[in-house]
């Protein structure tokens, strides 16, 4: 842990920068207050992705304020969409307000920086929607309610190839996401599998988070006319790469993974984005159980809008926990870790989860499609 060491006495020094949206009272837990960290991006790239979050804790946290007769408190600190300062979130979550448990973040680079100082401080987090392998691997104490890119890029590769019938595919990575690149890989691999042809993938774009110009990529995509372009990456790129492909005359059906599952998605791309396909987390019209049922209903009722997947996974994810809690018997943060390994079949609002020993959820995916301005509910998928 020496590395994890260094990482955390950075992380101190620079903490006094990140911002505390909802604290209240003393920095360390008091007996008749249990403090749940809100570890998300609030602003920068990926705001809109951790306020979406945030609007599913908040609202379980409304409705189940306590837990073993205690006050759930949500501490929340913004990780601004950047690394550096996510480390300074977590660090001010572990030490300064000493939490008995965290949720988030909202993208799986951020989360894979914070990851190694909650383990230190011995502190479990749960992934709310961060997808890569690696958030949960060799962390003991990261855990996740969402399924992972491997399943998500198989069964993306899958859609394209027997529902769209795609023979030619070109792949589109948001280079400097982790999340991105290794769905596209899984996608990749999976793909080619199917296909049996090794040259299935025509073409292979990159580009970096917060560019708007992606002219040169789709020109030299086009000359190979590809069936589908499989583009997994932030929701505002990704929608400006979609309306700059329609321009350009680019026909392909676009397929994307859970960050396009976003109403920023849709508000950006506009009218060009109708057919897009994307795998995610759960569908609003096609409730899985009466825990499904009653998130919708309470989303709609508080927020006057439809509720993006995340926040179904975010009012989830603190159940989750206070499950734990509660079967613990103990706000200790060990013990709500070793509860949290023993979660099985808990119903929540996208579905049953099951905790394995790789501390993941085995979970379906839900596609979707964009039609006249909304997601439309296409298939699931199990795993």
């Amino acid at each position: 842990m020496k590395k994890t060491f260094s990482l955390l006495t950075l992380a101190a020094a620079l903490a006094a920068s990140v911002s505390i949206v909802g604290c209240s009272g003393s920095s360390s837990s008091s007996d008749d207050v249990i403090k749940i960290g809100v570890f998300e991006p609030l602003t920068g790239a990926n705001g809109a992705g951790g306020a979406d979050e945030y609007d599913g804790i908040k609202l379980a946290n409304k409705l189940s304020p306590e837990v073993l007769g205690k006050k759930v408190q949500l501490v929340v600190v913004d990780n601004k969409s950047d690394k550096v300062e996510a480390a300074n979130a977590a660090t001010v979550l572990a030490q300064k307000e000493k939490v008995n448990a965290v949720l988030g973040s909202w993208g799986s680079s951020l989360s894979m920086a914070g990851g190694p100082i909650f383990a230190e401080a011995k502190i479990p987090a749960v992934a709310v929607s961060a997808t890569n392998p690696a958030v949960t691997k060799g962390n003991d104490f990261y855990f996740r309610v969402c399924f992972l890119d491997p399943f998500q890029g198989t069964v993306g590769a899958a859609y394209a190839f027997n529902e769209l019938k795609a023979k030619k595919v070109a792949i589109i990575r948001e280079v400097s996401n982790d999340y991105s690149v290794g769905l596209a890989k899984f996608f990749v691999d999976h793909f080619v599998k199917l296909s049996g042809d090794e040259k299935a993938i025509v073409a292979t774009a990159d580009y970096n988070t917060g560019d708007q110009d992606f002219s040169a990529q789709l020109t030299n995509i086009k000359q190979f006319e590809p069936d589908v372009i499989f583009a997994p990456g932030n929701y505002t790129e990704s929608a400006l790469i979609i309306k700059q492909a329609r321009d350009l005359g680019i026909t392909a059906k676009f397929i994307g993974g859970d960050t396009w599952d976003i109403n920023a998605f849709l508000e950006v791309g506009g009218a060009a984005v109708e057919g897009a396909i994307v795998s995610t987390f759960f569908a609003n019209d096609v409730p899985i159980n009466k825990t499904s049922e009653a998130f919708l209903k309470s989303f709609r009722d508080e927020y006057k809008k439809e509720p993006p997947a995340v926040a179904a996974l975010g009012y989830d994810a603190y159940l989750v926990v206070l499950d734990a809690i509660k079967r613990a018997n103990s706000a200790e943060p060990e013990k709500i870790r070793e509860a949290l390994t023993q979660t099985k079949d808990f119903e929540g609002s996208a579905g049953s989860i099951t905790i394995n020993a790789e501390r993941n959820a085995d979970k379906a995916a839900v596609f979707k499609t964009v039609k006249d301005g909304k997601f439309v509910f296409l298939t699931t998928v199990k795993p």
